[in-house]
C-alpha cells in the first residue's frame, strides 16, 4: 500500500527488508554487495555499529546529503529497532533507489551476535 507523500516520515508500515541472515558473515563482503546507511544519532552509532556502515542520522537525511552521493548499489538502512529505518527505506524507494531496511534493526544483529565496531 503506497502512503501519500505526508506521510512518509512515519515510523511504521511495510517497507522490503533484509534479515541479516541474508547477509554474509563477513561485514567487507556486506559492504561490497551493499552501501549500509544508519540512521541512528551519531551517539548511538559511535557506541557500537556494522563496520562500514555511514551514519546519517534521520534528523538529518536527505536525498542530497553528500553520503548518499556516490551510492552506486543498493542500500540497507539501520536503525535500533527497524523504526526509524522505515521512512529512510520509503523515501529512497520513491526517488527510484533500490533500499531495504534492516530487519529487526541493530536489537536483532547484536542478539544473532554479529560482528559491531566502536568509535
Amino acid at each position: 500500500m503506497k502512503l501519500p507523500r505526508w506521510l512518509d516520515w512515519l515510523p511504521f508500515g511495510h517497507v522490503p527488508e533484509i534479515n541479516p541472515n541474508q547477509l554474509p558473515c563477513d561485514p567487507l563482503e556486506v559492504s561490497d554487495h551493499f552501501q549500509l546507511i544508519d540512521v541512528r544519532s551519531h551517539t548511538e552509532w559511535q557506541h557500537s555499529h556494522i563496520q562500514g556502515s555511514i551514519n546519517l542520522p534521520l534528523q538529518r537525511f536527505s536525498l542530497s546529503a553528500p553520503e548518499l552521493d556516490s551510492v552506486h548499489k543498493p542500500i540497507i538502512c539501520i536503525c535500533l529497532s527497524a523504526h526509524r529505518s522505515t521512512p529512510a527505506v520509503r523515501k529512497l524507494r520513491r526517488a527510484g533507489i533500490e533500499a531495504y531496511e534492516l530487519k529487526g534493526g541493530m536489537l536483532n544483529w547484536w542478539r544473532l551476535k554479529l560482528p559491531t565496531e566502536k568509535n
